[in-house]
């Protein structure tokens, strides 16, 4: 369906995307209340490092992140990338990268006229 459920605003310097993630994923978990109910979370190759995968399977979220084979081997084991629910999660994707398109075109977040995370945070 495409529906965001969580989003942060984060300043930009290669692993907070990555942190954030985890927080959030941490937060739905949380939300859940069922340590034992299997969960996912879907992300693109700027995800496929070793330590988000590992922080992943540690919070018992399966990563279905897409992987990056560009001359690396990717963290995001076979096991995972071949399953039916993997291939759905890259399909899917597309359907949250609509929304985040809609917010950077007629919501004005590509080039925000803000400073400061604060106010960027309060403008998302």
């Amino acid at each position: 369906h495409g529906l965001i459920a969580n989003a942060k605003v984060t300043q930009a310097d290669g692993y907070a995307e990555r942190e954030a993630a985890k927080a959030m994923i941490n937060d739905a978990r949380q939300a859940l209340g069922d340590d034992e109910h299997e969960i996912t979370v879907g992300a693109d190759k700027g995800y496929d490092a070793k330590e988000f995968i590992d922080a992943c399977q540690a919070m018992k979220v399966t990563p279905h992140v897409a992987q990056n084979k560009s001359g690396l081997k990717s963290a995001v084991p076979d096991e995972i990338a071949q399953t039916e629910g993997y291939a759905t999660s890259q399909r899917k994707r597309k359907l949250i990268e609509q929304g985040f398109g809609w917010a950077k075109t007629v919501g004005s977040m590509r080039q925000v006229m803000v400073r400061g995370l604060k106010r960027v945070d309060q403008m998302f």
